[in-house]
């Protein structure tokens, strides 16, 4: 799946994942490949995602929302 992480300065991340990590408001969540479509509220914490390959990367935020929509999450972080 597709991911792209993107702050009011610049595009943090975009890449393909096979999972995601999110900091939900209501507690810790993941999405994984063909997932339910979703919007979500982020508190601060960190994003993990794990690529093809299983390299895992962390981004840091303090809020923001994450959309899931056809093999696509966008996040717009703080």
């Amino acid at each position: 799946m597709n991911i792209e992480i993107i702050t009011p300065d610049e595009t943090v991340f975009t890449g393909k994942a096979k999972l995601a990590q999110f900091p939900g408001i209501d507690g810790s969540f993941e999405i994984l490949n063909n997932h339910a479509p979703m919007i979500s509220v982020l508190k601060k914490g960190k994003i993990k995602i794990q690529d093809e390959n299983n390299q895992t990367q962390f981004f840091e935020v303090k809020g923001g929302v994450v959309e899931v929509l056809k093999n696509k999450i966008l996040v717009l972080a703080e």
